[in-house]
């Protein structure tokens, strides 16, 4: 692949993403050979990333660009979400077998031996989805039309300008996404909750929080995108972003667990493994009162203008 030259100065929008996309399409193929292979769930994952952080380059510097039609933000996500199935398949196989099922009882080992069963037929038919993905023509144009686009790239008129002076243009809408989420409300007055009250919350209402987490991550790829731009101010809130999103992972990772259950033994959980019902509710309880902390931080006033300011303000001398 011809790459962007990286020892050139390279000051403006434009350049900087070339940059981006360049280093997050060479991340991708690096591992695709690994990944029809089935090889190891590791290269699935670090493919998996590098196509949603080649997306958030391709959905952050869009203003700047003119991509082909072939690499356009919607074929890079379609790409992502099929990798992205086999992949939360492989978590929750490993969580089954790894974490959960050497604690349980014989009776309940029994009947998580049939869940895993189903887990693996779904997982060969998602790694069959995977390599058929791979082996198909928008993948190979998505690849083709990169790479041909970062030897010569194309953009808007705005590319030119200095990326510090457009910076906080480019993050804001979706930082403001974030802090306007109404799932920052979600469970606000409830103070030192009973599990059961906490279960009870989100089985109602835990879609709210999941909608929250995908705002989340959104927000967490676009502000590493541009993080070598920013000082500490920055880099503390971009890691209080992925707190968050894997705080509420933990949360949304028990309700998968939880459906899949329900799913292939059409019993509640509770009903048919009460020891692991048990271990999903404390896990996601402890992961709620984590939660609440950074929920009470973030309805702060001063914090959440605070996070305006630390976009405000870029560390022009960080590079």
């Amino acid at each position: 692949m011809i790459v962007t030259d990286k020892k050139t100065q390279t000051n403006t929008l434009g350049d900087w993403a070339a940059i981006a996309i360049d280093k997050h399409l060479e991340k991708v193929i690096k591992h695709e050979a690994n990944v029809l292979k089935d090889k190891s769930p590791e290269d699935l994952h670090q493919m998996r990333v590098g196509m949603r952080r080649l997306r958030s380059a391709v959905t952050g510097f869009a203003p700047a660009l003119k991509l082909p039609k072939a690499a356009q933000e919607k074929k890079i996500g379609k790409i992502a979400r099929i990798l992205g199935t086999l992949r939360d398949l492989d978590v929750l196989q490993a969580a089954l077998e790894g974490e959960y099922k050497p604690s349980l009882p014989s009776n309940e080992q029994k009947d998580l031996a049939t869940a895993l069963d189903d887990l693996d037929k779904q997982r060969r038919n998602a790694v069959t989805a995977v390599k058929e993905t791979l082996h198909s023509k928008s993948y190979k144009s998505l690849k083709q039309s990169l790479t041909k686009w970062l030897q010569q790239p194309k953009y808007q008129a705005i590319a030119q300008m200095p990326i510090e002076e457009v910076l906080p243009d480019l993050l804001l809408p979706e930082v403001s996404k974030l802090l306007l989420h109404p799932g920052w409300l979600l469970g606000k007055e409830i103070k030192q909750a009973e599990i059961e009250t906490v279960e009870q919350l989100l089985a109602a209402e835990g879609e709210v929080l999941h909608s929250l987490r995908k705002q989340v991550k959104r927000t967490r790829y676009q502000m590493e995108v541009f993080s070598d731009f920013y000082g500490e101010a920055y880099t503390a809130y971009l890691e209080d972003v992925k707190s968050i999103q894997e705080i509420l992972g933990k949360i949304q990772d028990g309700a998968v667990l939880a459906d899949f259950l329900l799913e292939v033994s059409d019993k509640e959980i509770k009903h048919s493994s009460p020891t692991l019902a048990n271990q999903l509710a404390q896990k996601s309880y402890e992961a709620w009162q984590q939660w609440q902390n950074l929920q009470q931080r973030y309805l702060n006033i001063d914090v959440r203008k605070g996070f305006h300011v630390a976009i405000l303000e870029p560390s022009i001398g960080s590079r």
